[in-house]
């Protein structure tokens, strides 16, 4: 029975991570799709790509769920099948979204190179398109490992009156460590946008995000310092970004204006 429940609250955390993509996918959606700047549609697509693998990764736990003899024998609730049936079908349905959206990408810059009007490609934003696909890229391999971290939080119950596992307290500073991160890979993604960082200045801390991607839980107490691997950078301009954030959304907009 305990296996059956813990199996259920990782199912109730999978499916409630995919309605959330879904809806973060849709959003995107509308802004490739709305914007006219030519920049800002290449920047949202990457957005999209991004958001797309997280769904497939969500997909793939699906599948290995539905096919388990878990769910076929219905040790769990028999509508958590069809609920994950749903969800899979959610899944592919933005998937064959995101081929149209890539394939009309393609097609209208084959169309341009055909008509001898693809314009050459400026290195500079060559440059900022390839690190931004970086950061990208880096974030969604921090989030997978979150996602990883959480599941197993879930099945470490820790009973009245009882010692706090030495594991959990592990994976609880691994998950606001990775958020940390998350923060400020975002941040700095905002400032390369912005020409605030230029693609040379982010590429310095290259090697040591994907040591820190890579190493993270085999040499756990080496990486305890977040900022640590960003000081080849002007932080002055991460940090007040920073104080931006936590002063509220309209505080941003004053700065975008």
């Amino acid at each position: 029975m305990g296996a059956s429940r813990k199996l259920q609250g990782e199912i109730d955390r999978v499916l409630k991570k995919v309605q959330e993509g879904v809806d973060v996918f849709d959003s995107i959606w509308n802004k490739v799709y709305d914007t006219e700047n030519a920049n800002q549609k290449e920047k949202f697509e990457a957005d999209l790509k991004k958001e797309i693998k997280k769904l497939q990764r969500y997909r793939d736990q699906i599948k290995t769920w539905i096919q388990s003899s878990d769910i076929k024998d219905k040790k769990v609730s028999a509508s958590y099948e069809q609920a994950l049936m749903d969800a899979r079908k959610l899944i592919e349905r933005e998937m064959e979204r995101f081929k149209v959206c890539e394939k009309e990408t393609k097609t209208k810059a084959f169309s341009k190179e055909g008509l001898g009007q693809q314009p050459k490609t400026d290195p500079k934003e060559k440059a900022k398109s390839e690190t931004r696909d970086w950061l990208n890229n880096v974030v969604g391999d921090l989030e997978s490992q979150i996602d990883n971290f959480e599941a197993e939080v879930e099945g470490l119950s820790v009973k009245k009156g009882k010692t706090r596992p030495p594991r959990l307290t592990h994976l609880e500073t691994s998950i606001a460590r990775h958020k940390a991160h998350i923060l400020k890979l975002e941040l700095i993604l905002r400032l390369l946008d912005n020409d605030e960082l230029s693609p040379e200045q982010v590429n310095d801390v290259k090697d040591f995000l994907e040591d820190y991607v890579e190493r993270n839980q085999d040499d756990f107490d080496e990486f305890g310092d977040v900022d640590e691997l960003y000081i080849s950078l002007p932080l002055e301009k991460v940090e007040a970004l920073e104080d931006l954030v936590s002063l509220g959304p309209s505080s941003l907009a004053k700065v975008a204006t």
